[in-house]
C-alpha cells in the first residue's frame, strides 16, 4: 500500500525502532546488510563507493540470493507489548535488489517463550546457523497470526520506496515476524500503534509518570510538527538530539520587532500545543520540562493545562495544571507541587508553547487516582 503520510496511524506511537526499545532476535539471513539496520533512527543513506568483503554496502537488511529452498525472514521484539494499527517499510536505495513481497505475523510471548529465542550473531556475512534455527523452530512462528497478508513492495526510487500498511489485528502482541519472499533489501522498517503496560503498578502510593509512552500515554493531537513529532516528549530515556524531540516551524506571524512584557515574557500573538491522554488517569504532583539539545530554538514560555474527560474536543473545559513559565535552552526545568496549581485528577493534558521552537522530553509525574481505576 503506497501513498503519502495520510495514514491515521502514523500520529500513534512508534514500537519497533531501536530508540523506542526495538530489537532484532533472529534472522536467517545477514549476508550484504544484518537486519538491525531496520530499526535505526536515521535516515537510510546512500555510499556510491563503499563496499564490504561481502558486496556492496547497504543501510538496511539485505540478504544474499537465495539458493535454496525458502524464503528469508527476522523476528523482532517491541519495544513495549502493543495494539499494532499500521506499519511503515522504506526500500530507500534498495533499486535492483529490494524485497519483491513481504508480509507480517505477531504473536505474545510470555518470559518461557522468549527463553526459547537463540542468542543473537549480528554479524555480516552470516546465516543462521543449525543450532539458532534448531532453537527458533520450537516456537513455531511460522504459525504466529498474519496481521499483514503477503504483499508486493515497490522499489527503493524516490517515488516509490516509502509504504504504508494497516494490520488487520487489534490484540496484543510482543513480537513480530517480518518475512521476505523470497529474498532481498528493505531499508526501514516502524510499527506503530498503542502501547499497553503490561502490569499496573500494584499499590497506588506507588509514583509513576502517568505520561510516558511506556506507562500507555499517547501524543492525541498537535498544532504543527514541522521538525519532530509530539510524540518524542515521552518516550523512554533522555533524547539524543533534536530530531529526538518535538519541534515546530518558526510561527509567520511572529511581530517584525520582538518585544517583552513586564514578567519578561515575549508578546506573541500565536502559539502551538499539543494533546496527550495519559496512561493511568492521576495527580500530579512533578514535571519536568526537558530542552536538551534545543539551545538556538526553544520555546520562551510553557503552560500545561489538563481535564477530565473520556475524549476532548473543541468545547473541553482546560484547568491550568502549570502557569506560563520561561524557559531557558538546554536544560531540564523541574517545577514540583508548590509550582502546581491543579493537580487533578486529569486525563488528558495540552501543552502549549510560546511562540513555537522545540522540547526533548516532558515528564508528569504523580500517582494513580484510585478512583478512576484503568
Amino acid at each position: 500500500m503506497n501513498g503519502n503520510k495520510s495514514f491515521e496511524f502514523l500520529e500513534l506511537s512508534e514500537l519497533a525502532s531501536k530508540s523506542n526499545g526495538g530489537k532484532i532476535v533472529f534472522a536467517t539471513d545477514d549476508w550484504f546488510a544484518v537486519a538491525e539496520n531496520l530499526l535505526k533512527d536515521d535516515e537510510p543513506v546512500w555510499k556510491e563507493d563503499a563496499y564490504t568483503e561481502f558486496g556492496k554496502w547497504m543501510d538496511g537488511w539485505e540478504t544474499r540470493r537465495r539458493r535454496s529452498a525458502g524464503h528469508d525472514w527476522t523476528i523482532i521484539a517491541l519495544g513495549h507489548q502493543s495494539i499494532v494499527k499500521g506499519f511503515y517499510i522504506d526500500t530507500g536505495y534498495f533499486t535492483g535488489n529490494h524485497a519483491p513481497r513481504i508480509s507480517i505475523q505477531a504473536a505474545r510471548l510470555d518470559e518461557n517463550e522468549t527463553e526459547l529465542l537463540p542468542v543473537r550473531n549480528s554479524q555480516l556475512g552470516t546465516a543462521a546457523s543449525k543450532e539458532a534455527r534448531a532453537q527458533i523452530a520450537r516456537l513455531k512462528s511460522e504459525e504466529w497470526t498474519i496481521i499483514v497478508p503477503q504483499t508486493e513492495l515497490s522499489p527503493g526510487y524516490e517515488k516509490t520506496r516509502r509504504q504504508y500498511f494497516y494490520s488487520n489485528s487489534s490484540e496484543l502482541w510482543t513480537h513480530l515476524r517480518l518475512n521476505l519472499y523470497p529474498d532481498g533489501g528493505i531499508a526501514r522498517f516502524r510499527a506503530y500503534g498503542l502501547i499497553i503496560p503490561q502490569s499496573r503498578p500494584i499499590e497506588f502510593t506507588e509514583r509513576i509518570d502517568l505520561i510516558a509512552q511506556e506507562n500507555g500515554g499517547v501524543c492525541e493531537k498537535y498544532s504543527n510538527a514541522h521538525y519532530g513529532h509530539p510524540r518524542n516528549l515521552i518516550k523512554t530515556g533522555n533524547s539524543s538530539s533534536m530530531k529526538d524531540g518535538w519541534e515546530t516551524a518558526r510561527r509567520l506571524d511572529r511581530p517584525p520587532i520582538i518585544q517583552l512584557d513586564d514578567s519578561g515574557i515575549l508578546q506573541f500573538s500565536g502559539s502551538e500545543w499539543a494533546i496527550f491522554k495519559l496512561g493511568y488517569v492521576g495527580t500530579a504532583d512533578t514535571i519536568v520540562i526537558d530542552t536538551a539539545h534545543f539551545r538556538g530554538n526553544f520555546p520562551d514560555s510553557i503552560k500545561v493545562e489538563g481535564t477530565l474527560a473520556a475524549d476532548v474536543g473543541t468545547n473541553s473545559t482546560w484547568k491550568t495544571i502549570l502557569p506560563t513559565r520561561k524557559l531557558s535552552p538546554n536544560r531540564a526545568h523541574v517545577y514540583s507541587s508548590n509550582d502546581i496549581t491543579w493537580p487533578g485528577p486529569v486525563s488528558h493534558i495540552r501543552i502549549t508553547i510560546s511562540p513555537d521552537g522545540g522540547l526533548s522530553r516532558f515528564r508528569l509525574w504523580g500517582f494513580i487516582d484510585p478512583g478512576n481505576k484503568k
